[in-house]
């Protein structure tokens, strides 16, 4: 089994380092190399991994916390065009309580408090698969803090995180925290950070849970071959 990591991709190397470094974590994990590729901004891109790989099976792990635009298109389109004959693509990585229990970890070392309002956010999307599984992941947030998870948007329109944190102050919060569900540095973390919360948490790429689950996806989709 030849493994991919496949993620979006980002102009600031912070951001690189963070997806070589999950990668890194996941190839020790796994016994083995796992490769990177990227959908957008910059190479090598899964085409090109995937038409240069030993010979064997291929697996791809979409490093994305949701079922949207890269994940139903880019990633196939690019397996076509890499012309590569076996490759088994996994689900995307969120949502999943895995994911949540990374979300709450990265809340409780940021200094989260129980009584603190708390937003949710994601890059952004138009596709309606991906902003389920972003209302999901909302939901279950909500279900393990035991309080309303508001969701919002890094990009600019509607449910803009900054907005979104002003209307919770309107409202009366006194503290508010913004919950980053990005797993890399960017211009989408950046923007983050200058919302006005309280709290706003680092990306996910790093944290541990991450890379175990990146891992499991990647042993699941081994079983399968096998059998």
């Amino acid at each position: 089994m030849n493994p991919v990591l496949v993620a979006h991709g980002t102009r600031k190397g912070s951001g690189v380092a963070m997806i070589g470094d999950l990668a890194e974590q996941v190839s020790t994990l796994l016994g083995r190399r796992v490769h990177t590729a990227f959908v957008d901004v910059l190479g090598p891109t899964p085409a090109e991994v995937l038409s240069t790989l030993p010979y064997g099976p291929a697996v791809v792990v979409p490093a994305f916390l949701s079922s949207g635009y890269h994940v139903h298109k880019d990633i196939p389109e690019g397996i076509a065009a890499s012309g590569h004959p076996d490759v088994t693509v996994t689900p995307a990585l969120g949502p999943s309580t895995a994911m949540v229990r990374v979300l709450a970890d990265r809340l409780i070392e940021s200094g989260w408090r129980p009584t603190d309002s708390v937003v949710l956010a994601a890059a952004g999307t138009t596709d309606p698969r991906a902003a389920s599984d972003l209302r999901r992941t909302c939901a279950m947030l909500s279900a393990t803090l035991g309080s309303r998870v508001e969701l919002a948007f890094a990009i600019s329109g509607t449910h803009w995180v900054g907005d979104v944190v002003a209307r919770l102050r309107r409202r009366g919060a006194e503290r508010v925290a913004v919950a980053s569900y990005l797993l890399a540095d960017g211009l989408f973390q950046d923007r983050l950070y200058t919302c006005g919360a309280d709290v706003v948490t680092d990306p996910l790429g790093r944290h541990p849970g991450v890379a175990k689950l990146v891992a499991s996806r990647f042993r699941m989709a081994r079983v399968s071959l096998a059998a």
